[in-house]
């Protein structure tokens, strides 16, 4: 049977700087978390022209939680200071787990600005919980080639980053049970994903457009779907070429507290958060 359908959210322009804008579809003014996961920013395709200058985020820090990168075309680099350095293809994830306390700066590499083409990316903030935020930062980086193909039909290109769907692993650790399945659908076919009981689970449309549980839902849109429904089953029939991503975790039942680039469990730690940057508790990093 399929799963109840909460919301159904629009990705809104956000500029994270003067030149750099994200469509946002979590959080919104309509629904704010679905604990662990907390952000969700889809960079749209933007073209670089061969020999295009830098275009990076430059050091920033991070607290409590796991941004989680989905390269969807061309390539970017990623530093932080922690000790990590890795180039970031299409097709590929990587998780940083922040911890407690930090730095790092992305953007197109340079070897990608030297020959140009799209960059265009997901990032999602994956929570932790409390009993984990004051931990070491640590890193993963997995490549498509390593994620298990799922729910395989004629048609249905899906692969397996993290957790576990039709008695298969993705190679993406995390603190909590998180699945995570991305792929395109072709015109005209269909697929049913099946979601844990009791999961928050979310479908996002990268492009296209198809129909969930029976609700049309074209790019850019964000699909919520109730928890608490005893069903789940989440049943998509393809209207045109779709890419998609979905996840189903489990939920982390505690306070949440957001702000900036932090994700804590109270307001009182994301303001320790914000004086332990100021005071160069984060270290530093070249960007």
């Amino acid at each position: 049977m399929e799963k109840k359908i909460l919301h159904v959210l629009e990705g809104r322009e956000k500029h994270i700087t003067d030149t750099e804008v994200v469509r946002q579809s979590l959080p919104t003014m309509q629904f704010r978390f679905a604990n662990p996961f907390i952000v969700v920013h889809h960079m749209p395709a933007k073209y670089f022209a061969p020999g295009s200058p830098e275009d990076r985020l430059h050091p920033h820090p991070h607290r409590g939680f796991a941004p989680v990168t989905f390269m969807l075309q061309g390539q970017g680099y990623h530093r932080d200071n922690a000790g990590n350095a890795m180039t970031v293809t299409g097709g590929d994830v990587q998780w940083m787990f922040a911890g407690r306390g930090i730095l790092h700066s992305e953007g197109p590499s340079t070897e990608f600005l030297e020959k140009g083409g799209n960059y265009e990316l997901l990032q999602l903030w994956f929570n932790v919980p409390a009993a984990h935020k004051g931990e070491a930062p640590w890193y993963q980086y997995i490549k498509g080639t390593e994620m298990p193909p799922v729910a395989v039909k004629d048609g249905v290109h899906l692969t397996l980053i993290s957790g576990e769907y039709e008695n298969k692993n993705g190679p993406l650790k995390n603190f909590t049970p998180i699945t995570a399945i991305w792929g395109n659908v072709e015109a005209g076919k269909e697929v049913t994903l099946t979601a844990t009981r009791g999961y928050w689970t979310l479908l996002y449309v990268i492009d296209g457009g198809l129909k969930v549980n029976g609700a049309v839902v074209s790019g850019y849109h964000l699909v919520v779907f109730d928890k608490e429904d005893e069903q789940s089953d989440v049943h998509i029939e393809a209207l045109e070429n779709t890419r998609l991503l979905y996840l189903s975790a489990e939920p982390i039942n505690e306070p949440v507290a957001a702000k900036d680039n932090f994700v804590m469990n109270t307001s009182e730690e994301i303001d320790q958060a914000m004086e332990d940057y100021k005071n160069g508790l984060f270290g530093t990093l070249e960007k």
